[in-house]
């Protein structure tokens, strides 16, 4: 192992979380994140509070991610941000703090995609853990992406399968908020499914070709379900939460995993994970651990600290670009689609 200290400062500001991280090479020496309560009244991100808010938390979270590991800023090697997708006001505000940042500084500045540092999130720790070996599939799960990709090295990634309309997480958010549940609706939903009985209640399953998801008919199953069953009993919802909750999960991870199998059947890796905020949920890291003892699989399922919205995942992609030369001028704008 080389010794050398290089030292990025990672900063994610794509959605509603400011959060700066250190890293010395893949070790992570601090890893910050400043949430923003005030979306949960609304039901979802507003996005101008959103980027009024990380123009707030910026400066104090990056002073203290500096502070935790133990270094001063000229120590720093470089500055990675996440330049895409995401939401453009928020993105704006991380992209203008790293160039400034960057340039006072006078050392490289490195863009990361959102998507791709989700995935190379695995890498994080790699001199001290196993990381997943290529080519391996990675199952992304988020509020806003639902992909399966199959990664043939660092930044050689193919998307092989993705949603056509709704991701998973959104349908978890928005069966939360029939059931007035608070948002985010994920961890909600999946608190209360453990008390619940996942074949309580049966929504419609799409069936959608190759490796493709879609999401719009299992919301409106749901929707349809629960008005259907308000219509006899007023406190329906309320007296079946946890099956309804149970159910709703099971449904979503049943689609996830269906054609994740399928995927993992054609390419034949031997390597499999998972990543994004929705690979948190409980009952999809037993579904895909399962799948891969059962088929002799290598399984990489991250810790929840780099599940969601985190700096440490595009300092680690700021590490290994760094290692490649692959630096970003100070012209970068945001971009609020997928690149991969």
């Amino acid at each position: 192992m080389n010794n050398q200290n290089i030292f990025i400062l990672g900063i994610e500001s794509s959605c509603d979380d400011t959060s700066a991280a250190v890293l010395n090479r893949t070790q992570v020496m601090s890893n910050l994140i400043a949430s923003q309560k005030i979306h949960s009244a609304f039901g979802g991100v507003v996005p101008e509070l959103a980027s009024r808010a990380h123009q707030q938390n910026i400066i104090p979270v990056v002073d203290q991610a500096l502070k935790e590991a133990g270094i001063q800023k000229e120590q720093l090697n470089a500055v990675a941000f996440t330049r895409g997708p995401g939401l453009l006001g928020s993105l704006l505000v991380g992209i203008s703090f790293a160039k400034a940042f960057a340039m006072g500084l006078h050392i490289p500045l490195i863009e990361v995609d959102h998507l791709q540092a989700h995935i190379l999130s695995h890498f994080v720790n790699s001199e001290t853990k196993t990381p997943p070996q290529f080519p391996f599939l990675c199952l992304t799960v988020s509020g806003g992406h639902t992909q399966i990709v199959l990664v043939r090295d660092y930044f050689d990634m193919e998307i092989v399968g993705q949603t056509i309309d709704d991701a998973a997480g959104e349908t978890f958010d928005k069966a939360a908020k029939m059931m007035e549940l608070p948002y985010p609706g994920g961890p909600a939903i999946g608190k209360l499914a453990a008390l619940g009985n996942p074949e309580a209640f049966t929504f419609s399953k799409p069936n959608i070709p190759n490796f493709d998801y879609s999401f719009s008919g299992l919301k409106t199953s749901i929707l349809y379900t629960l008005r259907d069953h308000l219509k006899e009993d007023s406190d329906f919802i309320e007296k079946n939460k946890p099956d309804i909750c149970a159910s709703v999960q099971k449904s979503i991870v049943d689609i996830l995993m269906k054609q994740f199998m399928k995927a993992v059947q054609k390419y034949r890796v031997q390597d499999i994970a998972i990543s994004g905020g929705v690979s948190a949920n409980g009952a999809l890291r037993d579904a895909v651990q399962t799948f891969g003892q059962k088929k002799g699989l290598n399984v990489h399922i991250p810790p929840f600290a780099f599940t969601t919205d985190n700096a440490a995942m595009i300092a680690v992609v700021g590490y290994l670009k760094f290692q490649k030369n692959l630096f970003t001028d100070q012209s970068a704008k945001p971009y609020s689609g997928q690149k991969i």
